[in-house]
């Protein structure tokens, strides 16, 4: 069975992303996938640093998510948009998990022979699309993944989800689901 992991690029309380990070998964369910939710906030690592890494190599939960990473034929990434780019947090994972390399793998072992589906939310009315084209620009051009072009991108969140945590509008909720059947859908397709 294909497996899928779901995070956002935020741990803030009441997080927008982590909204639709839950609503990707949900979705996903409906798929007959394998969904794993998971929280960045259960990985914190240090600033990515040269000189850290130097000294005391990769931190403990850099290793533990490029796992979470590599155990997945797709990964659903929420992120917020700062500044019209990605999360600092959401930077650093990823800059993380590419210094990972076990023994006999080759560079960016994470990143490669799995498919990345982008989504995003803000109270704005891009929807944190800016943060997907700059997430889009590090996975694919810096770490080499395969990005879907499928993605979701959730305007004016602080009103775009109801009680349950779906979405409210009709065309919004059609963008996930269309995002989710086509990440699901790749993953297969690359599945040995």
């Amino acid at each position: 069975m294909v497996r899928i992991l779901v995070f956002a690029g935020s741990i803030r309380t009441g997080s927008f992303n982590a909204r639709l990070a839950a609503a990707a998964a949900r979705e996903l369910a409906l798929l007959d996938v394998d969904v794993s939710l998971i929280s960045l906030a259960d990985y914190p690592m240090p600033i990515y640093d040269g000189d850290l890494e130097a000294a005391e190599g990769v931190p403990e939960n850099a290793l533990k998510l490029k796992r979470q990473f590599c155990a997945h034929q797709g990964i659903f990434i929420a992120g917020p948009e700062y500044n019209a780019g990605m999360t600092p947090l959401l930077k650093n994972a990823i800059d993380w998990v590419s210094r990972v390399r076990e023994e006999g793998e080759k560079p960016l072992a994470a990143y490669h022979g799995r498919v990345f589906a982008l989504g995003s939310a803000s109270p704005g009315g891009y929807g944190g699309f800016r943060s997907q084209m700059a997430a889009r620009q590090v996975l694919e051009l810096g770490c080499g993944a395969l990005v879907i072009p499928e993605s979701c991108a959730v305007a004016a969140a602080h009103q775009a989800f109801n009680e349950d945590g779906h979405l409210k509008d009709d065309r919004t909720r059609g963008m996930l689901t269309a995002c989710c059947r086509a990440l699901v859908a790749t993953a297969r397709s690359l599945a040995p």
